[in-house]
């Protein structure tokens, strides 16, 4: 199996490179570098850029805005955009919905759906998790009645990410109680601004809003917002979580992650000299580096199966990068931490940051170093916990 890159390949990688280099507006840029999250208007700024260059959704079919390139390719531009560091479009959109929408959905739905969200006019969140229905996420709640041209849905999802942002949300709602569990859900888009829904922030144990309660009374759907057919939302479901695994690694986001660990270890600061000269914390990035490369050429044969593949099946292997690529990106947020010491902080808001009054009791780059190793513990969960993934894995490649 060879997985070097062909000269095609690498002169694709210099281009797409030096166009992140040249294209991320710095402000946005210097909020990645210090771990913070571009907020809506950076996302929408940044999304037009590269829709003006024709690369804001590379992997969709060319007829809808894509690039026509290979696996390859796409992930030299994943992983370059981690690297840069620039801002992944936003997923709900661009990798879970869409790509629904294009297979399943109506040309009606096509045409209305798709531009608004290669140029981010449209902001998607994702309604699948639920009080009680979160790992078994077949056991859903939330009903949606039929009722002439509507369906009126009555409900609650949870850890809704940025639905304080969303103009719409794609959900999963039961719509044939009595049917099996999986085969009485159906996948509907419903618009944010529609009377009867009420979004509630959940604070993040970082101190940060990230996610949401979201709740339905009496919501009226049209018809037309069905994609698909009535009861076979499971299925595209799970053709959607097919798309949301692929890149859940982040090889790239840690390279830049260590990166960044170096830089900062090599900085005398706090009275204690460079933490890099100690033997311990470069084993330790050493170690780390170690299970990376180990992560990325396992990835890069995963990408060489893809064409061995059948069709819209997931190489189970993923779920074996899922596993490794939480694990480093929670000992990467660690090593931060070992880097920061006592002045790591709790969460500061970028308007907190604004109005204190005093000077910051260590740097500027120290303040969001805890936010980010707090957060880091959810990796394991969403996108399949490491529970599921290892029961995949046990079933489909062990064979147990």
């Amino acid at each position: 199996m060879d997985l070097s890159f062909t000269e095609d390949e690498l002169a694709f990688r210099d281009e797409v490179r030096a166009f992140f280099r040249a294209s991320v507006p710095p402000d946005i840029c210097e909020k990645l570098v210090a771990g913070l999250h571009p907020n809506k208007s950076d996302m929408r700024r940044w999304t037009r850029v590269l829709a003006d260059k024709g690369w804001a959704v590379p992997h969709w079919p060319i007829e809808f805005g894509g690039t026509g390139w290979g696996p390859v390719k796409q992930y030299i531009f994943t992983e370059e955009m981690s690297q840069a560091p620039a801002p992944a479009p936003l997923a709900f959109g661009v990798n879970m919905v869409a790509p629904v929408i294009y297979t399943f959905g109506t040309e009606a739905q096509k045409k209305r759906f798709l531009p608004r969200i290669v140029t981010l006019e449209d902001w998607w969140c994702q309604g699948f998790s639920e009080p009680g229905s979160g790992s078994d996420l077949a056991s859903l709640k939330t009903r949606a009645v039929r009722e002439g041209d509507h369906y009126v849905v009555n409900g609650q999802k949870t850890w809704t990410t940025f639905a304080q942002y969303a103009d719409w949300i794609f959900c999963l709602v039961r719509t044939d109680p009595n049917a099996k569990k999986q085969l009485g859900i159906s996948f509907l888009l419903i618009d944010m601004k529609s009377p009867g829904i009420t979004v509630r922030p959940i604070q993040m144990i970082d101190g940060s809003h990230e996610v949401n309660e979201v709740f339905f009374d009496d919501v009226r759907v049209p018809a037309e917002n069905l994609v698909g057919q009535e009861n076979r939302g499971w299925d595209y479901a799970k053709f959607l979580l097919g798309h949301e695994r692929f890149n859940i690694a982040c090889v790239g986001a840690s390279k830049e992650r260590i990166r960044r660990i170096k830089h900062l270890a090599s900085r005398s600061c706090f009275g204690r000299g460079r933490l890099i000269d100690q033997a311990d914390f470069r084993e330790k990035v050493a170690a780390v580096e170690l299970q990376l490369k180990a992560l990325e050429i396992t990835q890069l044969r995963v990408l060489a199966n893809v064409s061995k593949q059948q069709k819209d099946v997931q190489d189970p292997a993923s779920s074996i990068l899922k596993i490794r690529g939480a694990e480093i990106q929670q000992a990467t947020s660690e090593l931060l931490m070992d880097v920061v010491g006592p002045y790591a902080l709790p969460h500061q808001s970028e308007e907190d940051l604004e109005r204190r009054n005093e000077p910051p009791i260590g740097p500027d780059w120290a303040t969001t170093i805890a936010s980010a190793y707090f957060n880091a513990r959810k990796v394991s969960i969403y996108g399949g916990s490491d529970e599921i993934q290892k029961n995949i894995i046990a079933k489909a490649v062990l064979g147990l």
